[in-house]
C-alpha cells in the first residue's frame, strides 16, 4: 500500500465514478481501475459494490475512507507546516464562500494589511464547504448556512435582513412590505439548489404551503440583481450589502415573513493545522465589524 494507491481511491471515492476521478488525477481509466482493485486485494475486502460500470461506496470503503482522509489530511498539514518553517513567511489561507462577492473587499483588506500571506479563494455550496472542511483543503468558509460536522468552530459575523427586489417600474416597487402569497406567481430570479438564497426562498414558501416560481437559476448570488434589473424577474437580496462597480436600478421591498435574514458566519475545522497566515486571518475578520459586499441598500427603497 502506498499514498497514491491511497490518493487514488480517495479520488474515486468521491466522485464513485471511475472516468471523473481519472480525468481529475489525469490518469488513464484502465490505470487508476487496477491501482483500486491491488489496494482491495491488500486490504483483504471490496471497497466498492460494482454493477456494469457503475461503482458505489460499501460499508467497507465508507469505513476505509474516513481513516484515509485523516491519514492523507496529517500529511498535508505536515507538508505545509514544514514549508512555512522553511520559507519563515507567514504562509497560506485558503478560503470557501458561497459567493466571492461578500467577502472581495474583506480579502483586500487582508491582503494590504499583510501582503507576504498567500489567500487562495474557493466558490462552494454549503455541501462541499463541509467536505472541504473535513479533507483539509480550505482553512476556512464564510457561510451563509449552518456548518455541521465534528470539530466544527463556527463565530457568527454578521446577521442582516433579507429583502425582495423588484425592478424599478413593478408593481410592487412603491410598496412598505409584500407577503408570501401576494407573490406566489411572479416569475423569480434565484440561485441554485444547494445556496442560500434558493435555501431561504423555499424554505419561505414552503411555510405557506407553496413552491415559487423560476424563471432564472444560476451560480453567482452577486449576479442577482442584475438580473432583476434587467426584468428577468424579482428575486430574494441581503439588505446590507452593497454592489461592486455601477449599481443596477431596482427597489428593495421587505418580506413580511418570519426569520427572513442571512447570517454570515466563519467556520474552521479546530483539529485541523493552522498556519500563522490563518491565524491573522481569523484576527482579521473577526477582530471588526464585518460589512458583506453585494446588493442592495439597506432597508429602505432605493434607486441605483
Amino acid at each position: 500500500m502506498d499514498l497514491l494507491q491511497l490518493r487514488y481511491f480517495q479520488v474515486v471515492a468521491r466522485y464513485e465514478h471511475i472516468s471523473r476521478a481519472a480525468e481529475e488525477l489525469r490518469v488513464a481509466q484502465p490505470s487508476l481501475s487496477r491501482a483500486v482493485a491491488r489496494l482491495e486485494a491488500e486490504l483483504g475486502a471490496p471497497l466498492f459494490d460494482r454493477r456494469g460500470r457503475r461503482i458505489r461506496l460499501n460499508q467497507y470503503g465508507v469505513t476505509f475512507l474516513r481513516h484515509v482522509e485523516r491519514t492523507l489530511s496529517e500529511l498535508d498539514d505536515g507538508r505545509r507546516a514544514l514549508l512555512d518553517a522553511r520559507d519563515q513567511v507567514l504562509g497560506r489561507v485558503s478560503v470557501a464562500a458561497e459567493t466571492l462577492l461578500t467577502i472581495s473587499q474583506m480579502l483586500g483588506g487582508f491582503r494590504a494589511a499583510h501582503p507576504r500571506a498567500e489567500v487562495r479563494l474557493r466558490q462552494s455550496t454549503a455541501e462541499e464547504m463541509e467536505r472541504q472542511l473535513r479533507a483539509r483543503e480550505v482553512d476556512f468558509c464564510i457561510a451563509s448556512q449552518p456548518l455541521t460536522g465534528p470539530d466544527l468552530h463556527v463565530v457568527e459575523l454578521a446577521r442582516e435582513e433579507v429583502l425582495l427586489a423588484v425592478p424599478c417600474g413593478h408593481r410592487l416597487a412603491d410598496r412598505e412590505s409584500v407577503t408570501i402569497p401576494e407573490i406566489a406567481e411572479e416569475p423569480f430570479v434565484t440561485t441554485r439548489p444547494g445556496s442560500w438564497p434558493r435555501a431561504l426562498l423555499e424554505r419561505l414558501f414552503a411555510s405557506e404551503g407553496l413552491t415559487p416560481v423560476l424563471s432564472c437559476e444560476g451560480d453567482e448570488p452577486g449576479a442577482t440583481g442584475d438580473l432583476i434589473s434587467a426584468g428577468l424577474g424579482i428575486g430574494l437580496v441581503p439588505a446590507m450589502s452593497r454592489r461592486v462597480g455601477p449599481r443596477a436600478p431596482v427597489a428593495a421591498v421587505r418580506l413580511d415573513a418570519p426569520d427572513c435574514h442571512r447570517v454570515l458566519t466563519l467556520v474552521w475545522n479546530e483539529d485541523a493545522y493552522v498556519s500563522a497566515a490563518a491565524l491573522k486571518f481569523r484576527e482579521f475578520v473577526t477582530g471588526r465589524p464585518f460589512m458583506p459586499h453585494g446588493l442592495p441598500d439597506p432597508p429602505e427603497r432605493q434607486q441605483a
